[in-house]
């Protein structure tokens, strides 16, 4: 089905200029924030737009966030925090190493990697490092406890920073980039440099599961708010696998939504509903519910403005989006 066939909520978007690419969008509470490339973030509140310079002599890489805070990492090797009212504060500077990924903790703690080196800080503003195995590309913390992830060559290591021992490290052979916890912290999935995803079984046992098949890399995962269903970009509709088993996908086939001529960039769970946000390569938005399939078009397909970023507030009364090209735009539902 085409996306001009669909029911339409093209006008409910608010359009936001925000002037360049958007790395990350993020709600705190009321506020979005959105991170960009030219090293600023814009705060979009009800009295109007703040511009706030958060790396003025790089690009912003990466960001992650709870709802008091967005946290950004540069090409300038410095970690900042920035609140809804634009307050500002450097967390760390790493004497000008790339970061490569971010984690936040929602007691406070955050943590950052830049090639091997990863460091953990907690609420107290204590930190622990962990020398990776090779770069650490992905970082989560688990939903429960003191625990990270961290995504490596050859598999993940699983760290408790507070702890003496050493990190467990489950293994599978490749290049593994992001990581994700399900939010029952019974999986650990990565996506992978090649075109797949590896999970995990971390309860009851430490079992395999391999899910491939994907035509372009796996950019952006998203959970479903009971942890049943995990949505994936990488292919042109977007692939959503089962959890809802104590085996997880295992033998089991994957969902395709919202299949159009274009690749998936951007997923997005609402986070109440079964309602999955999806963006494309070609700059279309659509959501679909998966009760019935059903699709809602929130934003035409615009050439050379592919989305970035996807960001639903925790209502799930509105949805944040970026783009490739510096546009964006922030749709609020009906009633």
């Amino acid at each position: 089905m085409s996306a001009t066939a669909v029911p339409s909520l093209t006008s409910n978007v608010a359009p936001i200029e925000a002037g360049a690419h958007v790395t990350a969008a993020h709600w705190l509470k009321d506020t979005l924030g959105l991170a960009l490339g030219d090293g600023s973030v814009i705060l979009r509140r009800e009295s109007g737009i703040e511009r706030v310079a958060a790396h003025p002599d790089g690009a912003i890489l990466v960001a992650a966030g709870d709802p008091g805070r967005l946290v950004t990492g540069g090409d300038d090797g410095r970690i900042v925090e920035i609140r809804a009212d634009g307050r500002l504060s450097e967390v760390a500077a790493k004497g000008g190493a790339w970061i490569d990924a971010l984690a936040v903790h929602p007691d406070g703690a955050t943590a950052w990697s830049a090639g091997r080196q990863v460091v953990a800080r907690d609420a107290k503003g204590r930190e622990r490092t962990l020398t990776a195995p090779s770069s650490a590309r992905g970082l989560a913390f688990a939903p429960k406890g003191y625990r990270l992830a961290v995504s490596h060559y050859n598999g993940a290591s699983l760290w408790y920073p507070n702890h003496e021992t050493p990190p467990e490290v489950i293994e599978w052979k490749g290049s593994h980039i992001d990581v994700t916890w399900s939010p029952d912290g019974r999986f650990v999935v990565t996506t992978m440099q090649e075109n797949a995803l590896h999970g995990w079984r971390l309860q009851p046992d430490r079992g395999h599961m391999r899910m491939s098949g994907y035509p372009a890399k796996v950019r952006s995962t998203s959970w479903s708010a009971d942890g049943h269903w995990l949505a994936t970009s990488g292919a042109e509709a977007a692939i959503v696998w089962p959890f809802d088993s104590k085996e997880g996908p295992t033998g089991k086939a994957p969902r395709e939504c919202g299949v159009r001529p274009a690749r998936v960039s951007r997923v997005a769970f609402h986070p109440k509903a079964l309602v999955l946000a999806i963006g494309y390569e070609d700059g279309c938005i659509l959501l679909v519910r998966f009760t019935d399939a059903s699709e809602l078009l929130v934003r035409q397909a615009v050439k050379g403005s592919g989305i970035s970023a996807l960001a639903w507030d925790a209502r799930g009364g509105r949805l944040a989006f970026g783009c490739a090209d510096g546009q964006a735009g922030l749709l609020t539902l009906p009633g």
